[in-house]
């Protein structure tokens, strides 16, 4: 692994680290209050949950994709 490469890589894992949480958490408050709204009723304990790990999923796939993006766009794919 050439030293460019791992610098690329090594900062888009920090930018993804740092954007997971704010991130999950907004998808997360998103899901709570869309679905509370569909069911017209309080979420239960379990529901949250469930919505909670979903949007840690989807904010995981997310946050990967866009670090590794912007950083290619900032710095460029280095050569190996």
């Amino acid at each position: 692994m050439s030293k460019g490469l791992f610098w690329y890589l090594g900062w888009s894992a920090i930018l993804a680290v740092a954007l997971f949480f704010p991130v999950s958490k907004l998808i997360w408050v998103f899901s709570l209050r869309r679905m509370s709204h569909k069911l017209a009723r309080q979420l239960d304990e379990a529901e949250v949950a469930q919505q909670k790990q979903r949007a840690q999923f989807i904010a995981g796939f997310l946050v990967a994709i866009f670090a590794l993006l912007f950083s290619y766009n900032i710095v460029g794919i280095p050569e190996i």
